[in-house]
């Protein structure tokens, strides 16, 4: 089992910036991709930034040039940057992380979610 503590959510203005962080502990095999979903009130839960184990990124269009993701692989642990809030990027930020063992498919964990609320 894999066990993911995020921080860093939490209550900013329009145009500011919040970083969080994901830390993964446990039986870890391998991490394959590490990276961040988001899940605003009525909405299906998507995608807002992804980055695989050999550094490739892939982001949502909607957060291209305000949101880096980052990752160190000696911590286990995913960040990601963001600059320059919008309020509709209020959501509740969820980390997955990838952890794969040899011959079998990856198993995706997700954390228990980090709420962000942009007021205008």
């Amino acid at each position: 089992q894999v066990q993911l503590v995020e921080s860093g959510g939490g209550l900013v203005q329009a145009g500011g910036s919040l970083r969080l962080s994901c830390a993964a502990s446990g039986i870890i095999v391998r991490i394959s991709a590490m990276g961040w979903y988001r899940q605003a009130p009525g909405k299906q839960r998507e995608l807002v930034a992804i980055m695989a184990s050999g550094g490739s990124t892939n982001y949502a269009d909607f957060v291209k040039g305000r949101f880096t993701v980052s990752r160190d692989n000696a911590e286990n642990t995913v960040y990601l940057q963001m600059n320059s809030l919008k309020p509709e990027d209020t959501a509740v930020y969820y980390c997955a992380v990838d952890n794969k063992k040899p011959g079998a498919p990856p198993i995706r964990y997700w954390g228990q979610g980090t709420q962000v609320t942009v007021s205008s």
